[in-house]
This record gives C-alpha cells, structure tokens and sequence, in this order.
C-alpha cells in the first residue's frame, strides 16, 4: 500500500494571508463610522512623544499655581490629576505602539518558522515515499527469494 501525500487546505489559504499582525491590516477610513475617524485621528497624534513634551509644557503653566497655594491637597491634585495624567497617556502610548511592533516581529518570526516546519515536514514526506518504495522493493525480493528456497526445499 502506497502512501498518498494530500496538502492541508489551510497550506494555501495560510500562504495568501500571510502572518497575523497589527501593521499588516491597513484601516480604511471608509469603513470606519465618524467616532472611529476621530478616536483614531487623535490617537495618531496624542500617542507621540511630541505630544508628550508639548503636554509636559502645558502642566508647568498651573504648576507655579499649585505649589504658591501651599495647600497640599491641591499640590498632590496637579501630581496626580494635571502631570500624571497628561504626561503619561502619550507616553503609554508611545510604550503600547513598541510592544506592539514587538508583537508583530514575534508573529513573523513564528509564521516563517511554521513555514519552514512546513516545508521540512513535506521533505520529510518525501523521504517517506522513497523508504517506502525501497522497503517494498526489499519485500518483493524477500518473497522472490522465500519462492526460490521453498523450491528448492521440495526437489
């Protein structure tokens, strides 16, 4: 019985999708809704260190304000409220958009790497069919040779 290699319909269907990461699935602004156009308009430009630095300028106008008024609870409330906030959402972004680069290349990496597996395991396939062939050549000459001796036994 000969081995019949068939190739898993996913094979072709993974080869024409290609890896799954961020940067490969380009939006297209005409199937997002107006909400969407703004949230991801503003997310362009805040998640910059640009927006950081520009944001960092903006706390220090208030804060001589905060520190002349002594009061503690109003000094914690620009900490908290006016510096944490502002300066560290850009900067999150900024940290979100390298991780996910990092994602992406991890992702390639392992659709190469699958790929290769792919390619070795059908190599390995062919090693197969030739020891197949090789084996049941072996076994025909077995029994050719089984043949000859029972022969020869009965004379």
């Amino acid at each position: 019985m000969a081995y019949e290699y068939k190739e898993h319909p996913h094979i072709e269907a993974r080869k024409a999708k290609g890896p799954a990461v961020s940067k490969r699935h380009k939006i297209r602004k005409d199937e997002l809704g107006l909400n969407e156009k703004i949230g991801l308009g503003v997310t362009k430009r805040v998640g910059t260190m640009w927006a950081a630095y520009v944001f960092f300028g903006l706390t220090l106008v208030s804060l001589p304000a905060a520190l002349s008024s002594g009061n503690v609870i109003v000094i914690v409330s620009w900490v908290a409220q006016t510096f944490l906030q502002l300066v560290l959402l850009p900067i999150i972004i900024v940290g979100q958009n390298i991780q996910a680069k990092s994602s992406d290349d991890r992702a390639i990496a392992t659709y190469e790497d699958a790929g290769a597996i792919l390619e070795e395991s059908k190599e390995i396939q062919a090693h197969l069919g030739s020891q197949d062939a090789a084996l049941s050549e072996l076994i025909e000459k077995m029994s050719k040779l089984e043949e000859q001796i029972a022969k020869q036994l009965k004379k």
